[in-house]
This record gives structure tokens, sequence and C-alpha cells, in this order.
């Protein structure tokens, strides 16, 4: 059942793709209130719960796949080619958000402070899939699309080492900080020698690629570190993310070839488990469950932390007040925290359902927030006058 709401749901999407493009209805919005309805909690037709296998593997693969092909969005040429405000948003905001969401954690939902940081940790990675609007339009400044994508690209993988260490120190993974350490970092060496070796192979005459076949480079590199990693028990989400700026910087032409493929796989995926997500809230979830301080946290977590981090990062700098605005409100909780989100809750660390609830909470209510606006705020900067009507035309 779970193949053919899926199925449906994806049709359904893809017909109405156009309309949302210029409307506030969201894909991603389907999806989730599609899982929602479809869950147990409602009509019971995909009765998915965290124990579920389906759902481990699935968040495993998707983010897999979204770290590598946001890796590859950022490759070295593009940091330096404009870093002052993604390097700002990155190594002051992401900080500063992680540290005000902690704090908002402990003085309102009253946490101890090691789950405060892990749930600041597992809510400061962003999603540009719900600010679509914002990211892939023209009429949006390019300095502010390059802000978010950068910033987006990389805060995922920036924020997934404080995840792991809070977790070991938590007691919620089998191992401890020194097997944890080496882990992460044979998972960055396999993310960047695997893809330098293939690029070279592939630039030897007698091994190159055919222009058709080209795109499948760098998918058999993301599925080499993959096996990799599974093999040699090395962190597979940091070797996914390092290998996409690998291939980035080491070979853009790769890049440019699996840009459209990956962009497609990665958004099934991403889909894929927020459906199955969606699934795993119910109205008990929601309104039994949670206390009120967890929905008064969730709602300053999205219209204080990341505003308040970035009003303070862009200081000094002459980005346009509107674009200070649409950049401090565009922080939508996404993808990356979904999957971190289920990895508190299957590691059995203190609290860890409580905290699963408010990260849940405050994703649903992201998602519909962001989603539902970035359309409108993306009007703000078209700057053409609005179509005569046909009428007042004589048509």
């Amino acid at each position: 059942m779970l193949t053919l709401a899926f199925a449906v749901l994806l049709l359904l999407g893809v017909l109405i793709s156009e309309l949302a493009s210029r409307t506030v209805l969201s894909t991603a919005v389907l999806f989730l209130l599609g899982g929602f309805v479809l869950g147990q909690g409602v009509l019971g037709v995909v009765p998915i719960t965290p124990g579920t296998p389906v759902v481990g593997v699935l968040a495993q693969l998707a983010l897999f796949s979204v770290l590598y092909t946001d890796g590859m969005k950022v490759g070295i040429s593009d940091l330096r080619r404009a870093w002052r405000l993604p390097g700002r948003a990155l190594l002051l905001g992401l900080p500063l958000t992680f540290l005000i969401t902690a704090l908002l954690a402990h003085y309102i939902v009253e946490l101890p402070w090691l789950q405060c940081f892990l749930l600041g940790a597992v809510l400061a990675p962003t999603d540009p899939v719900f600010a679509a609007a914002i990211v892939g339009r023209k009429e949006v400044p390019g300095r502010l699309r390059h802000l978010l994508n950068v910033e987006s690209g990389l805060n995922d993988g920036l924020a997934l080492p404080i995840v792991l260490v809070l977790l070991a120190l938590g007691g919620g993974m089998d191992v401890g900080i020194g097997v944890l350490a080496e882990e992460i970092a044979l998972g960055l060496l396999i993310g960047v020698l695997v893809p330098l070796v293939v690029i070279w192979l592939e630039r030897l005459p007698f091994l190159k690629a055919t222009k058709g076949l080209q795109p499948l480079v760098a998918v058999s590199i993301g599925l080499l570190v993959l096996a990799i990693c599974l093999v040699t028990g090395a962190n597979l989400f940091l070797a996914a993310f390092s290998a996409g700026i690998t291939v980035a910087t080491a070979g853009p032409g790769f890049r440019e070839e699996f840009e459209q493929f990956g962009e497609l796989v990665s958004e099934l995926l991403k889909l894929a488990a927020i459906l199955v997500f969606g699934a795993l809230i119910t109205p008990t979830f929601l309104f039994g469950e949670i206390a009120w301080t967890g929905w008064v946290f969730a709602v300053l977590a999205i219209v204080v932390a990341r505003p308040l981090a970035l009003l303070i990062s862009f200081l000094g700098t002459r980005l346009p007040a509107k674009e200070q605005l649409a950049a401090m409100w565009f922080g939508p909780k996404g993808f990356a925290s979904v999957v971190y989100g289920l990895l508190v809750l299957e590691s059995g660390v203190e609290r860890s359902d409580e905290l699963f609830h408010v990260v849940a909470l405050v994703i649903v209510l992201s998602i519909l927030a962001h989603s539902s606006t970035d359309v409108i705020v993306a009007r703000q900067f078209d700057s053409r006058p609005p179509p005569t009507p046909r009428w007042f035309a004589g048509g």
C-alpha cells in the first residue's frame, strides 16, 4: 500500500506542480498531509511505526542521496566566488541558531542541557525544497538565491557531526567518542579519495565515458562510496557529503551532467521520506502527547531562533532589508531534520521520545508555514508590471 500511495501522490504532485509554482500549494505539503491522512492515526491505509524497517532504510538512502547532491552544489570554486554572505550565515548564523534553539528548549520545555543542544543541532539545518519559489525564480536576486542554496547545501553536513557526538555523549549510540571519530574520519577519507580516483580513471584515453553515459559516472561514484562505507563501517553520510563536494571541485563537468538526474532521484527519495514521516504523525501525537510548552517552543523555534541569528550575522553588511528579511524567514526545517530526528528516536537516548515529538512538530509547522509563503515573498522581488487583463485590453 505504501508504494501505491506514493505513486498516486507523486502523479497528483506532478499534475499540480505548474499550479503550485504560482500559488501557495506545495508538493511537500501534499506528501506530508497525504502521509498524515493515510497513516494509522486517520485512515490506517499506511500503518507505519518508527520501528518499521522501511523507515530506517528509506531515511538512510534518502539522506545519503540528499547529502551527495547537496555537496555537488558547493564546489570549492563556488565558495570562492561568493563566500561572504553564505560564510556569515554558516559560520555565525548556524551556531547562533543552534544556541538560541537550545536556550528556548531549556527555558520553555525544561529539557536537560544535553537534550537541548541535541534539539538545537537537529533543528539547525535548513532545506531549500520547502522554499523552492525563492531559490528557483529568476526575479529573486541572484545574491539571495546563492546565499540560501550554499547555506542549505552545507548546513546539513555541518550539523551532522554535532548530532552524532551529542548522541554518543548521551549514551544513545553503541560506540564511544573515539570509535565515532574514526568512523567520521574514515567516511571523509572515502568521500574524497573515491571520487578523485574515479575521475582520474575516466580521464584516461582508453576509459573515456560516452556522452550519453557520463551522468552515470557521478552515480557510480555515489554507489561506490555507499558500498565501501557499508563494508568498512565508515560514516556514510559524511562520506556522501564530502564526495559530492569533491566531484563538484575536481570534475565540474560530471556535476553538470548529473545535475538534473541527481536532483530528480534526490527529490523522489525526499518525497517518499516525507510521506513516511507524515504517516508517523497522528492526531494523538500532535494534540495529546505534546504539552502546550512544546507548541510554544515550536513556534518560537521558527519565528525567533533563525531570524534573530541571521539578524546578528548580517550586521555590518549592505544586504538590502527586503533580502535580509527573506533570508531570515526562509530557514525551513526539512529533510535533514526529519532524519536526524529519527536517529534520535532510534538511539534510545534519555527522553528521546519527547525530543522526537518536539522535532516533528517544528518540522510540520515549518513545512506548512514556509511552503505556503515562498511564492508570496518571491513576488515581492518581481519588478515586472502585472499583466493587463484581457477584458481591459479589448481581448
